[in-house]
């Protein structure tokens, strides 16, 4: 086919203008340019709202430029066979676009030193979600001060962001390591580091040797695939990435009736005023606090489904004949786009993520929870199931976000978006000792012979899991108090089993699969912030009354567990 033909012409011009480089200035301005339409590299740069002023978008930079998952790979002894693995993968790609194999290796080695130096100066993925330590507002000349090797009027000028007033910047270590290494490295090995990004970014558009050789390493060695998924599959995840809100109308036309928003608007209120009564009742907080979770709460707004308005992507130029090309124009018109925003109002009618989209999320510095139509489907969401079912599930993970918004990180955002803590010192010991209980209970759980689940590392999942599950249950019950006809048993089973058991079973996944290695295991449970899906399917349970009223759960039995240990956070 045509790509077979092709090659590695598609990438050819990049290549070049690679090899042009022979000053920092040049480095710097071809890396706005490769960031400007997909191709990463060296950090990451975004455009979003200003967490400190949330109503204006913002230009930040973060720590970034790994070929590798995080920092641990590179730097923990347990993936040095996966280190290698990635020395020898980045090694056969050069081959590929001609390099000879010593050269090729010699290569290789120069891209895994770099990234390793990147590594090293990495904060881990948990520390990046920290707001207080990972805001840090800076001019362009403050920026060009702090770190005078990185051409950084070079780059902003690239972006069509020469008269920006300041950009955020995530880790200033990061890029301090940064500035050492453009000082320290010859242009030289830049140009090979900035060679296997274009060709890691661009491979799977490419000929099938590159497709297959990047599934061989990233599918079956990093992630663990045994087989490959088929181009098609890949091209729908690329269309919704780049083209998304389209491919989103089509979706919703056929997959998400109007019915369904009704439903789903009415589950809403009935979770809303649940939460409403949850934070009038709860012990832990202050009178002052709960005010102001009131007051916030006023305030949320909810996006269900699909955007109202479309993004229009009539002014990319689409090619049947250019796969890659495609990709990048579509790329560069959205970032443009956002670069275009900087410094301007935000538009809350902007939707984050595409209809497609199969996950729930709280926009904290919008005050929003966000329902694409990907994850109204089963089994999250089922028109032609009973309110139970839908609640058990749909319901618990709305109510998962909404405790997320008004916990130990939504007291960080105030009701105007902005970063603030609005509770006490007294509310955050009273939390934390309702918070012990969870961890304590997570803790005692053994994924492997003498492995558990780290309670603290995990515990906030877990509080908003359980909050999730109390606020649905209570909505589910106001739901069937409206309508006595939808309190009847279906399948033997109670609406109030019906709804634990959707719980549960909405947590089925291969996440943790039983041949998962046991270095991964144990990987995963230092740094993950989730618990594997069965604890989360059973842990929050453990803790709510109704459930083992449902169930006639005694003393004794597997899921029982004593009242003075379980914990009441809402």
């Amino acid at each position: 086919n045509r790509l077979e033909r092709l090659r590695f012409k598609p990438i050819a011009a990049d290549l070049h203008r690679i090899d042009q480089v022979r000053s920092t200035e040049a480095l710097f301005r071809l890396l706005a340019r490769f960031h400007g339409k997909g191709i990463d590299g060296v950090f990451r740069a975004s455009v979003a709202p200003d967490p400190r002023q949330p109503s204006v978008y913002a230009f930040s930079f973060e720590q970034g430029g790994l070929s590798l998952p995080d920092r641990d790979y590179y730097l923990e002894e347990s993936f040095a066979p996966k280190r290698q693995a990635c020395r020898e993968h980045v090694a056969r790609m050069f081959t590929l676009i001609g390099e000879k194999p010593g050269q090729a290796t010699a290569h290789a080695n120069i891209v895994l030193e770099l990234e390793t130096d990147l590594a090293q100066a990495s904060v881990t993925p948990r520390e990046t979600h920290d707001v207080r330590t990972n805001y840090n507002r800076f001019t362009p000349a403050e920026l060009l001060k702090k770190n005078r090797s990185i051409a950084w009027p070079a780059y902003l000028s690239e972006r069509g962001l020469a008269q920006v007033s300041y950009v955020i910047v995530g880790q200033p270590e990061f890029f301090m390591v940064v500035n050492r290494l453009v000082r320290e490295r010859p242009l030289s090995d830049w140009r090979v580091y900035l060679r296997w990004h274009v060709l890691r970014a661009s491979a799977r558009y490419l000929c099938r040797a590159a497709e297959l050789e990047t599934f061989n390493f990233y599918g079956k060695i990093v992630h663990g695939l045994s087989e490959e998924p088929p181009r098609w599959d890949h091209t729908v995840w690329i269309l919704d990435d780049i083209i998304g809100q389209s491919l989103g109308q089509l979706y919703v036309r056929e997959y998400f009736p109007p019915e369904a928003k009704v439903r789903i608007n009415d589950l809403m209120e009935n979770l809303k005023t649940a939460f409403t009564e949850r934070v009038r009742k709860v012990d832990w907080m202050t009178e002052a606090t709960r005010a102001k979770a009131l007051a916030k709460f006023e305030r949320f707004t909810q996006k269900i489904g699909f955007p109202d308005k479309p993004l229009d992507y009539s002014p990319v130029k689409i090619r049947r004949t250019d796969y890659l090309g495609n990709f990048q124009r579509t790329w560069a018109f959205k970032e443009r786009r956002a670069i275009a925003c900087v410094g301007k109002t935000v538009d809350r009618a902007e939707w984050p993520v595409t209809p497609l989209t199969v996950n729930a999320l709280f926009n904290a510095m919008q005050n929003e929870i966000i329902l694409p139509a990907g994850i109204l489907q089963p089994p999250f969401f089922d028109l032609a199931q009973d309110d139970a079912v839908n609640y058990g599930a749909l319901g618990a993970m709305i109510g998962h976000e909404l405790t997320h918004a008004y916990g130990a990180q939504g007291s960080r955002f105030d009701s105007e978006g902005n970063w603030r803590n609005w509770w006490t010192e007294q509310d955050w010991k009273q939390f934390e000792a309702c918070a012990q209980k969870v961890i304590e209970e997570y803790n005692a759980f053994e994924v492997v012979p003498g492995l558990h689940v780290n309670g603290e590392t995990t515990a906030e999942e877990n509080l908003a899991d359980l909050g999730g599950a109390r606020l649905a249950y209570d909505a589910l019950e106001r739901a069937l108090a409206r309508d006595s006809s939808k309190r009847k048993s279906i399948d033997g089973f109670t609406p109030e089993q019906r709804f634990f058991i959707s719980f549960a079973q909405h947590w089925r996944t291969e996440q943790w699969r039983a041949d998962i290695p046991e270095a991964e295991v144990r990987r995963r449970l230092a740094d993950d912030h989730y618990a594997p899906a069965r604890f989360r399917a059973a842990g929050p349970l453990m803790n709510i009354q109704e459930f083992f009223d449902a169930f006639g759960i005694k003393p004794g039995d597997p899921m029982w567990r004593a009242p003075e240990l379980r914990a009441h956070v809402w």
